[in-house]
């Protein structure tokens, strides 16, 4: 019996740095806790999925999370639907429908764009992946991001295809939060599962 529980300590023990390794669900499949809606879009959950619709104001919206992230690795998965233009910013402020930070571009597959670093009412695009890189992007299917930001370093994956590497001094000044984003202009629908986070 001794030997039994000893045993059990030993493997709970062993896989608490695992689970640690491994992060934290930002997205729990039920409901938007952990969560803040900016803006009047539609952001709900249907079927254990994080949905994001465009409203009838067609504007900006954001869902950005509660908790400030400075470094990190995030993976998660999206699915475009009809325009799929969207974005996942990090280090972000957000007033009303205005953000400050960086965004990763989510965009259809013919923008040649996702996975590029956009500064929104600041310098514009950083930089863009190269437009061959975009063949690994699936349309109208599930596809899966990786973002690791370490101080002034970022860098993208899209479905296991390095995008981009950026380092950039302001990015490594910047705070906030995890946010996604509605593109304006009506008519975008983007699905999200698997949001998961380890801090770095």
């Amino acid at each position: 019996m001794k030997k039994i529980i000893i045993a059990s300590i030993l493997i709970i023990t062993l896989s608490i740095p695992n689970m640690q390794a491994q992060g934290k669900s930002l997205f729990n499949g039920k409901d938007l806790s952990g969560w803040t809606i900016y803006g009047t879009e539609k952001w709900y959950v249907e079927d254990g999925l994080l949905v994001c619709e465009s409203g009838q104001d067609e504007e900006y919206g954001y869902l950005g999370t509660k908790k400030h992230y400075k470094n990190f690795e995030l993976n998660l998965d999206f699915k475009q639907e009809a325009d799929g233009n969207s974005g996942v910013f990090v280090r972000s402020t957000i007033e009303g429908v205005k953000i400050s930070g960086w965004q990763v571009e989510v965009a259809p597959k013919k923008n040649q764009t996702t996975g590029g670093v956009y500064e929104s009412y600041g310098r514009g695009w950083l930089i863009k992946p190269d437009p061959e890189k975009a063949k690994v992007h699936k349309d109208e299917d599930w596809n899966h991001l990786k973002i690791i930001l370490v101080d002034d370093t970022i860098t993208t994956w899209l479905n296991g295809v390095q995008m981009i590497e950026l380092t950039d001094e302001k990015i490594g000044e910047g705070k906030g939060s995890i946010a996604l984003q509605i593109h304006s202009g009506g008519g975008i629908k983007v699905k999200w599962k698997n949001i998961n986070l380890k801090k770095l």
